[in-house]
């Protein structure tokens, strides 16, 4: 399975951080964001992975070449010219690197232990989604589970954690260009064609430079 690193977002909500750096490059702990993610997915046995580059995009690749010293062989989806096209339209330029096989996408900007997993099987489904409970900053949360079925609504939403695993049909109806990944999966939760479930350990969205800062200050145990 291969899997894709959304890594294109101007990161608006970290100003002036994101000023001189893509988001995914802001560092926890020593490393940069996007740098816990490679260890952790070639410790978890994925070899080939995308990722897509807009804001600053030049400088991830300077950082982190072409995976060799991560043990992954990295592609780069270019979205420069036309600016970030957004979680689906970005996925959707990807598509010819990632291929026919369902795949793993993960947002730069979270830092969690989740155990990714090269072998998941989507049994007919279009997407599987990993949730949250819901952090301080979206106590409403955004999808419901049931049975393994993730609702649009219910008495108990969860968030969602920026890491899915999808296959290629889910994105097969779009048009190249700027599209948001939530109104697609809302559509094809409501035909029960997406299934998921909820990661209790720990999980961060590093959206503001508060959180950032937050996270520097803790002690963590990410192996």
């Amino acid at each position: 399975m291969r899997a894709m690193i959304l890594a294109a977002g101007r990161g608006e909500r970290m100003k002036p951080l994101t000023d001189s750096l893509p988001k995914p490059l802001l560092e926890v702990h020593g490393k940069p964001l996007i740098v816990w993610h490679l260890e952790k997915l070639a410790s978890c046995g994925f070899k080939e992975i995308i990722i897509n580059i807009a804001h600053l995009g030049y400088k991830i690749p300077e950082i982190i070449g072409d995976g060799s010293k991560y043990g992954v062989n990295i592609r780069y989806s270019d979205e420069q010219n036309e600016g970030a096209l957004e979680s689906a339209g970005g996925i959707v330029k990807a598509l010819p690197l990632l291929g026919n096989e369902p795949f793993l996408v993960v947002n730069g900007d979270v830092f969690c232990d989740y155990n990714f997993d090269c072998e998941f099987k989507l049994e007919g489904k279009l997407a599987h989604l990993i949730l949250v409970p819901n952090p301080k900053h979206n106590l409403s949360g955004a999808f419901a589970l049931k049975d393994n079925l993730v609702l649009n609504d219910a008495d108990i939403k969860y968030t969602f954690s920026g890491i899915g695993y999808y296959s290629p049909k889910l994105f097969s109806e779009l048009e190249y260009g700027k599209s948001a990944l939530a109104p697609l999966l809302r559509e094809k939760i409501k035909n029960r064609k997406v299934t998921g479930e909820v990661y209790k350990n720990m999980w961060h969205d590093i959206g503001t430079p508060q959180r950032l800062k937050n996270i520097n200050l803790e002690n963590i145990n990410n192996d």
